[in-house]
């Protein structure tokens, strides 16, 4: 099993958590007994800042909105975003094709980095959405698109990589229902497939945890019903999120309404019920004991480096790594 921490290249982890130094990476990875990281590419790849040996998986970027787009589906771009600027100012273009070579392009930087997997999130959702949780699309609609999607560019994949798809709480992979996890392997075009489990996006799932050991019990239930296709589960995301108790306050607080929300608006919210918080219990123990994954990333909000290390003693010495 490799042992990773999430890192970026956007300004703000090169600012806060690297300080603009160049032994930084490898500086967290030795001080944590770390194998390397998982990278998010939000930039050109600075190999002195992010040397490639330290670099196990990139993370894929992502947009939370997509299947109106993707669909071509103007009356709802509009409600959505407001006016044919908004639209062009969110996906870099009005062309679908322009967006997927967006994707494409993504990919051939990640190639550069030769990681062992990318991470795709299979997931939407419209702002004007996420206080009700009352949604216009599927998970199996999700789904759907993203297998076209994701059909459209793997012709850019890195060598000898797999493509995993990451879980979250909005209609897409939740793993709440082992069919459509299924439909996703056997429908994308590439043979090296598997899943990364997001341990705190699957607790979102579940309005009523209130600990820890709920959490963790919960998800090795959902692992558990995976059944056999839980054997394509080859990382986890470990964090812990339990915030069921915000999620029903503000359903509660909004409910009937439907408007768009701003940025500022909407990044709160999924802050909010999205803690990324490490765990503090044994519980993260019997996660990954369950899992058994080849890839474990400490995956946090981190604000600062300490607050980043801080959180990484936290959550390693409940593994008993410490």
């Amino acid at each position: 099993m490799l042992e990773l921490t999430n890192l970026s290249n956007a300004d703000c982890d090169v600012e806060n958590i690297l300080r603009n130094d160049t032994d930084s990476v490898p500086a967290i990875v030795r001080e944590h007994g770390l194998d390397g990281i998982e990278f998010m590419l939000c930039a050109p790849w600075d190999p002195a800042m992010y040397p490639p040996e330290y670099i196990k998986g990139v993370h894929l970027m992502f947009w939370p909105t997509w299947l109106d787009f993707w669909r071509g589906d103007r009356v709802a771009l509009i409600e959505e975003f407001g006016s044919e600027e908004n639209v062009r100012a969110y996906y870099g273009s009005l062309d679908v094709a322009d967006w997927v070579e967006r994707w494409k392009e993504n990919l051939r930087r990640a190639a550069e980095c030769r990681p062992h997997y990318v991470v795709f999130h299979v997931a939407h959702n419209r702002t004007s959405e996420m206080y009700t949780r009352e949604f216009s699309a599927s998970d199996e609609d999700v789904i759907r698109m993203s297998i076209e999607l994701v059909n459209e560019i793997v012709s850019e994949m890195p060598q000898d990589c797999k493509l995993l798809f990451e879980n979250l709480w909005w209609p897409g992979l939740t793993f709440c229902q082992p069919r459509l996890a299924a439909m996703l392997l056997e429908q994308v075009s590439y043979a090296d497939t598997g899943f990364m489990l997001d341990t705190g996006h699957l607790m979102n799932t579940n309005f009523d945890l209130s600990s820890e050991a709920d959490g963790a019990a919960y998800v090795e239930k959902i692992y558990r019903d995976l059944g056999e296709i839980g054997k394509r589960v080859y990382g986890v995301h470990l964090h812990q999120s339990i915030s069921g108790a915000y999620t029903k306050e503000m359903m509660r607080r909004h409910a009937d309404e439907h408007e768009p929300l701003d940025w500022r608006e909407a990044m709160e919210y999924v802050l909010q019920v999205d803690l990324h918080q490490p765990f503090q219990t044994e519980a993260a123990r019997r996660i990954v004991d369950t899992v058994q994954p080849a890839y474990l990333v400490h995956e946090f909000q981190q604000r600062s480096r300490s607050d980043a290390e801080n959180k990484l003693l936290t959550q390693r010495r409940a593994l008993g790594f410490l």
